[in-house]
């Protein structure tokens, strides 16, 4: 699609296929290491490989695109047309993708501008959509950057994970706050707080774990017009019952959108992950 605003975001959004190309959006992919093999998310590598080598004890680590890659990305916009580009990225505290972004658009043909939204999935997804649909009806720039920024403000994401081990791995959530998970056999449920992954509360089964995310989706959903996001990994059972009791609980849905993290995400929360992002409109 061509427009005078671009939409440029990174593979953490784990956009719909087809919601990338209705709205011409470019996903720009993170790179996950398996053992010793670099592979781009998205094309070479899948979630379910990670989870895979994640409970084989192999090694997973992941990288953040290069300046290069993202210079790439805003030459081809300008090439399509674009007059502007809006630069929507993952956390800067799970990534220095924000960062090579930032670096690469002091030298692009066009003006960009880069935003550290705070989130990661679709929380992520959602800015993003939310730029291109201001841009899809004329939005100039700074516009389009608004309506991101106003979505990430209201947008709300929850997680449950089986354990904190992979987290803590990985360096997203503190030692001391895995270890309290560990010690007591809880269930963690997280919260996304300002670009991080906080422990929300400590349950003591699975089942009830997962009713209390559920419990905290529909609270969060109760007023207005939302969107909702279901995510797994590997839980592809839990995911599609979160789905369908979400449906019969939020009366303002729009949009429910069900799937499994990619291998960035999965390789820091480990197998059995469910998340609920709700994101009023």
């Amino acid at each position: 699609m061509s427009r005078h605003v671009a939409i440029v975001t990174d593979s953490t959004a784990y956009l719909p296929r087809a919601a990338l190309e209705r709205h011409g959006i470019t996903a720009v992919p993170l790179t996950v290491v398996l053992g010793d093999e670099a592979l781009e998310e998205g094309t070479e590598i899948s979630a379910r490989s990670v989870a895979q080598a994640l409970q084989k004890r192999t090694s997973v680590t992941t990288s953040r695109p290069s300046p290069q890659t993202f210079a790439a990305a805003y030459d081809a916009a300008a090439r399509a047309g674009a007059n502007g580009i809006v630069s929507l990225h993952l956390s800067s505290e799970f990534s220095g993708t924000y960062d090579a972004a930032v670096l690469a658009a002091k030298d692009a043909p066009v003006p960009v501008r880069v935003v550290d939204t705070g989130m990661v999935a679709m929380a992520l997804g959602f800015c993003a959509l939310a730029a291109a649909e201001t841009a899809d009806s004329g939005g100039n720039l700074d516009e389009a950057v608004a309506a991101a920024e106003k979505r990430a403000e209201g947008t709300s994401a929850y997680f449950y994970v089986d354990t904190l081990d992979y987290l803590r791995r990985g360096g997203r959530i503190g030692a001391a706050q895995a270890l309290l998970g560990s010690a007591l056999a809880v269930k963690p449920l997280l919260q996304l707080t300002e670009g991080r992954i906080e422990l929300l509360e400590k349950v003591r089964t699975a089942s009830r774990a997962i009713a209390r995310l559920e419990e905290i989706a529909a609270e969060c959903a109760r007023q207005g017009q939302v969107d909702i996001a279901v995510h797994h990994l590997d839980a592809a059972e839990r995911a599609e019952s979160l789905a369908q009791r979400l449906r019969e609980r939020v009366p303002g849905l729009r949009e429910l959108h069900v799937s499994e993290v990619g291998a960035v995400i999965g390789a820091h929360t480990g197998p059995g992950l469910l998340g609920a992002v709700v994101s009023p409109r």
